[in-house]
């Protein structure tokens, strides 16, 4: 793809601080321009268009599609497109497909924890506003231990638990799912707040790191509660506003967006191919409707773990926050002190820090790739949605990609593997690797 058709204006930025600054600490944050060339921020060209080769090889062979965003020292030196917005319309192949475009919106899936959650908690933290060793019963009153629990802990638990994903919740709790939930079952936002503090916890707390949505469920609510807003209103008007962003929103449909401006994912709804029932289930090409089932049936499209939509050229903003320090151009946003404290191994696991993924080790290669620093951090997402921030380069990385709009491949009990899972542009991990190599010799790896 050629860069130069693909780049995007980048949005306005607001002059409107979204932090309160004092006339000592004025926001004054390096803007993101278009790189001159690869070669004037440390990367290769010819190494760039082999990372598009491994990309379009693998639209060719069926993979859907994809954008590739790669900043570097404030210059965004790549922001292109590949393949496939939608090729299937339930089942039925169309014709013709309708491609990538360079502002399509990809549905982020968990990639919605840093960019809504994260951003908002870093930013209540820099404000003061939230303490991450307070009890969340400081914040959310009703979240105490009941009796006939199994697994007691909850009146201990700190906010920074949650962050640690070590607080003992169980990574799925399918509010949604009457057969799951049991008694904790809704399909309404307000009931399934009240339900969010009185799930069960699966294990003793601190004795484990294990990934959750119910802790990102939580720290949603807790946002909620702290700002007296619900979380989609707080971080579009307070975070995404300020910078600029108009293309990253909760319920897009709903503000302004048409299907045919989305990525496609899962073919059948929520039904991998009728092999899922459930009440309300959707069985139509998901389009800017969020795939999480919890996120759409349960909490009307805003959580704190999935739901959030965007393109590359809004998350080229967001990733800039992160690697200029908390801010960018005149607007602050959170403290860097704050994001060193995000951004530090958890004491349990040193592949997690507060939310984000830390690149502690050869198991997370298969997301950061062979190639990037031991200080990167970042995030995915079920539809196929990575982050990479590699502070020890000055880069960043958003690949974008609607992989389970693919035929399954796989239905094994809990399995449910698509087409675009087997891909390299779907595993993550080969990207990575690629962008690294494109970068001249001269650059630490």
């Amino acid at each position: 793809m050629l860069l130069a058709a693909a780049l995007l204006v980048l949005p306005l930025v607001s002059t409107a601080p979204a932090v309160a600054a004092t006339e000592s600490e004025r926001c004054e944050y390096p803007r993101l321009r278009v790189a001159d060339s690869p070669e004037s921020v440390g990367f290769s060209s010819a190494g760039l268009a082999r990372v598009d080769e491994l990309i379009e090889r693998d639209v060719a062979a069926g993979f859907p599609g994809a954008a590739l965003l790669i900043i570097k020292d404030g210059r965004i030196v790549k922001n292109s497109q590949y393949g496939f917005r939608q090729k299937f319309s339930e089942n039925k192949a169309l014709k013709p497909f309708k491609p990538v475009e360079n502002s399509t919106l990809f549905d982020l899936a968990s990639n919605t924890k840093m960019y809504a959650t994260n951003f908002a908690l870093q930013k209540l933290v820099s404000e003061g506003q939230l303490d991450l060793q307070a009890p969340i019963r400081e914040y959310l009153p009703e979240f105490t231990d009941q009796q006939g629990d199994q697994i007691p802990g909850k009146n201990s638990l700190r906010v920074i638990d949650l962050l640690h994903h070590s607080a003992g919740f169980s990574p799925d709790p399918q509010y949604h799912n009457p057969r799951v939930a049991k008694a904790l079952f809704s399909q309404d936002r307000e009931k399934t707040l009240g339900f969010i503090p009185r799930s069960p916890l699966s294990h003793q707390p601190g004795t484990k790191t294990a990934y959750s949505d119910t802790d990102y469920m939580l720290l949603g609510l807790l946002i909620e509660r702290i700002t007296g807003e619900q979380l989609d209103h707080y971080v579009e008007q307070q975070i995404y506003a300020p910078l600029g962003l108009e293309r990253t929103k909760f319920n897009p449909l709903r503000k302004g967006f048409t299907p045919d401006q989305f990525a496609a994912t899962e073919l059948m709804g929520n039904t991998r191919d009728g092999a899922i029932d459930f009440p309300n289930i959707r069985r139509q090409t998901l389009l800017g409707e969020v795939h999480d089932e919890k996120a759409f049936y349960s909490m009307d499209g805003v959580s704190g773990h999935a739901g959030l939509f965007s393109t590359t050229s809004d998350l080229a903003i967001l990733l800039q926050v992160m690697l200029n320090g908390g801010g960018y151009g005149n607007t602050c946003v959170f403290s860097r002190e704050v994001i060193q404290r995000f951004t530090s191994p958890s004491p349990l696991n040193p592949t997690f820090g507060l939310g984000w993924r830390k690149n502690a080790n050869e198991e997370m290669q298969w997301m950061f790739g062979e190639l990037a620093s031991a200080a990167a951090y970042g995030h995915t997402g079920w539809t196929g949605t990575l982050t990479i921030i590699d502070p020890a380069s000055n880069l960043g990385i958003v690949l974008l990609t609607n992989k389970k709009h693919s035929p399954l491949v796989d239905t094994g009990k809990g399995a449910y593997r698509f087409l675009g899972d087997l891909f390299a542009t779907g595993r993550y991990g080969p990207v990575a690797t690629s962008v690294y190599e494109a970068l001249l010799p001269s650059e630490p790896r």
